[in-house]
């Protein structure tokens, strides 16, 4: 029996999904929407793919695996009651720790998908993390993964602050950095979109307010010698072994 890992986060620790709203049944739906605007281009192509999901919560990112075709896909998570609400909707997900769980485990899946935030692990446990997943993932497989943007200047501070299990923000280059040293050949950074409910009128002021602060936000840090391409309040990227 493989040692219980123990991490730094306590109070909502990686292994374990922690942004499901209170309406635990409303959050399928609401999440689906910004999994299919951000993420699915991003999935492999081939459906016959097999898939993990860390920290899958409720399994919203397993439902929505399985209603875009992915048959062979499974979910982890640490936290009991999240998987019972996952596998009362009939999805495959069971109770394991992210690190146990991986552990030992070579060439077995074509796709890992990350859910909870990177910046739950301090650095050496993100690396050590990152590098179990390069293991575990077969030749051209990939890793879906995202974190906190430090980049942002209205929350990237107070995203690190306010959270006592967040020890690190990430920009576009320090993101691909990590990805980099844990062995990942190619790493694709992306801003991950917040305003994706097309349906609500509301939505399209919010899209249009943060594109122009956002633009403002290039032009500054061009004055400042800086680079950054990327300013929304999260950053993913695909990482390919």
């Amino acid at each position: 029996m493989k040692a219980e890992r123990r991490l730094a986060a306590r109070l909502e620790p990686f292994d374990s999904y922690w942004q499901a709203p209170e309406d635990i049944e409303r959050g399928y739906e609401s999440f689906y929407a910004f999994y299919k605007a951000n993420y699915l281009h991003r999935l492999p192509e081939d459906r016959g793919s097999k898939m993990l999901v860390v920290s899958c919560g409720p399994g919203y990112f397993v439902e929505f695996l399985r209603r875009h075709g992915y048959q062979d896909v499974s979910g982890i998570d640490s936290d009991p009651e999240k998987i019972r609400h996952a596998v009362q909707r009939g999805l495959p997900c069971h109770v394991a720790r992210a690190f146990e769980h991986l552990e030992g485990v070579r060439e077995a899946y074509d796709a890992i998908v990350c859910e909870q935030e990177l910046n739950h692990l301090t650095k050496d446990e993100m690396v050590e993390f990152l590098v179990l997943c390069h293991q575990a993932l077969r030749s051209q497989g990939q890793l879906l993964a995202y974190g906190l943007n430090g980049a942002n200047p209205i929350v990237g501070a107070e995203s690190l602050a306010q959270n006592f299990d967040h020890f690190n923000t990430f920009t576009e280059y320090s993101l691909r950095q990590v990805l980099t040293l844990a062995g990942f050949r190619r790493v694709e950074v992306f801003p991950l979109r917040l305003y994706v409910f097309y349906g609500n009128p509301l939505n399209y002021v919010g899209l249009a307010a943060t594109t122009m602060l956002e633009m403002g936000f290039r032009i500054l840090f061009r004055l400042y010698g800086k680079d950054c391409r990327i300013f929304t309040k999260k950053i993913g990227a695909v990482g390919w072994k």
